[in-house]
């Protein structure tokens, strides 16, 4: 029987992967093929979605972009045995977009069936867990912290010293929570790893239960992933039932237990301490800190919080060790980053790469330019508080401190491309109208500071005294930079500078002079 496999991810099923699948398996059993359908994860290959893999000697043979009316003619040129076509794109593993990443964290996303743990297991898979139930704590959080991985959620805090916080912190009850809120535009990673590969982010939260000796831990899931939801719960139960999760893990006598838990599609539950108030049922607000979450965190104990890319680091690392994990990337962001691109890209999608590659790189080698056709003008990179870099700064590192040197974030990874019809002084106004909308209200700079911001860009668009009301408008930002309690008012001010700084034609006003 011919494996055929084709994706289950929000973005195939969106562009008609599922609609492909049923097709096939109803066209294949009326001509007597045997096929057995595979739902597997997205190779991140976007634009070729949705994609079609066929298994052969040869290795994995991928056709795509296929949509339902295309299956017919699939069939009839041979495509179960791997033949020509006018979508063949050949072998899955040779195409230059794929073959040139560093996948480690994404190593079986889009290759195994996501809920099968047989198939995780055939994989590579817990592995980590397994040298991890061998180690003693002190030894699991000394593997993490030499690995050099860093929050991958955006703040790129070192994730061995928030461990070892939480570990020595005196409790009777520890929590791991998972941080999957992920709200940032252009942001696509921790929904596919979630629905591609959801025991690897279960494999990761166990091992830093039995790190810190927590036996408790929650995904708060963005309730906008109805699939991930799915994904998790099907590969929860499968763990359970295996004995990955629950009492006595594995016969080690090690307790881990695991839930998701749904957020109400709050931006700023995204922000750690919000979310720790959301999963305790209150609104969600940001906290005071400190204390910090690792010392008093859900429900006032110590907690670690981290991102869902974090924790699906955490196995490769206990599997093959903190050194070969830090041994790519450069500086000090060691390991690799799951990049996304999307915006206006001829070739959206994930790209998991070492840090150290070039934005002009990754937009224009493997993101193929814009989709337009016309110059790439701005990219915003780090989500909707990140800044927006202009042509002169593409040839910019893709690493933390590299990012910072250029009043940049790295953030999450996510990557919004535009050309040069933007407007730039629009994107501006949408930074601090953005911030309007998902302020939590706690503080006075971002509660008020962003509706006065976007009053200041108003005046300033419509030519109202420009050079009064464009130093109000850096004053402003100063004061929501150094006054808010939190990265959302913090922030919000570097998407508005850098298109005040980079672009000052588009509000009316003239270049500063060198």
């Amino acid at each position: 029987m011919t494996r055929v496999f084709i994706s289950r991810d929000s973005t195939a099923l969106s562009l008609g992967a599922e609609q492909v699948a049923k097709t096939l398996a109803q066209q294949a059993s009326s001509k007597g093929q045997s096929v057995e359908i595979v739902r597997n994860g997205s190779r991140g290959l976007f634009w070729l979605e949705p994609l079609v893999e066929v298994e052969t000697s040869e290795g994995r043979v991928a056709y795509g972009p296929v949509q339902a009316e295309d299956v017919a003619s699939l069939l009839d040129a041979g495509l179960l045995e791997g033949k020509q076509h006018t979508l063949y794109l050949g072998n899955i593993e040779e195409i230059a977009y794929f073959k040139n990443q560093n996948r480690l964290t994404f190593a079986r996303v889009g290759l195994t069936d996501p809920v099968n743990i047989q198939d995780y297991l055939a994989h590579d898979g817990y592995r980590g867990l397994k040298n991890a139930l061998a180690l003693q704590q002190t030894e699991i959080v000394k593997q993490v912290t030499d690995s050099g991985l860093r929050g991958r959620g955006g703040a790129a805090f070192p994730t061995g010293i928030k461990w070892n916080t939480v570990l020595n912190a005196p409790a009777d009850q520890k929590y791991i929570v998972c941080n999957a809120d992920e709200g940032d535009s252009g942001t696509f990673s921790d929904r596919m790893i979630m629905e591609g590969d959801p025991f690897v982010l279960i494999e990761g939260m166990t091992i830093a239960g039995l790190a810190v000796g927590a036996t408790q831990g929650y995904i708060y899931l963005r309730v906008e992933y109805p699939h991930a939801k799915i994904a998790l719960n099907q590969a929860i139960e499968a763990a359970y039932k295996n004995g990955y999760l629950g009492e006595n893990i594995q016969n080690s006598g090690k307790t881990f237990h695991l839930e998701v838990r749904s957020g109400a599609g709050a931006y700023i539950c995204g922000e750690e301490t919000s979310l720790l108030e959301s999963l305790e049922g209150k609104r969600g607000l940001v906290r005071f800190k400190p204390p910090l979450p690792a010392i008093v965190g859900l429900f006032g104990k110590p907690t670690i919080v981290n991102n869902v890319i974090s924790l699906a680091s955490i196995p490769v690392i206990l599997d093959k060790g903190g050194e070969y994990y830090k041994n790519y990337g450069m500086g000090r962001s060691r390991g690799t980053l799951p990049l996304q691109l999307a915006g206006n890209i001829k070739h959206p999608g994930l790209f998991e790469v070492a840090f150290g590659m070039t934005l002009r790189e990754l937009l224009y080698d493997y993101g193929g330019g814009s989709a337009s056709g016309r110059p790439i003008r701005a990219v915003q990179v780090g989500g909707p508080l990140g800044a927006y870099l202009h042509e002169g700064q593409f040839d910019t590192p893709l690493d933390y401190e590299a990012f910072a040197a250029i009043s940049a974030v790295l953030g999450h990874g996510g990557i919004v491309v535009h050309d040069d019809t933007v407007n730039m002084a629009d994107m501006a106004r949408y930074a601090m109208e953005f911030c309007v909308e998902e302020s939590c209200g706690k503080c006075t700079p971002c509660r008020i500071g962003s509706t006065r911001g976007v009053e200041v860009i108003d005046r300033i668009v419509d030519g109202a005294q420009k050079d009064k009301n464009t130093v109000l408008l850096r004053d402003l930002c100063d004061t929501m930079t150094y006054g808010s309690l939190c990265a959302m008012g913090g922030m919000t001010p570097f998407p508005v500078l850098s298109a005040l700084n980079h672009f000052p034609e588009d509000f009316g006003l003239e270049a500063a002079k060198a």
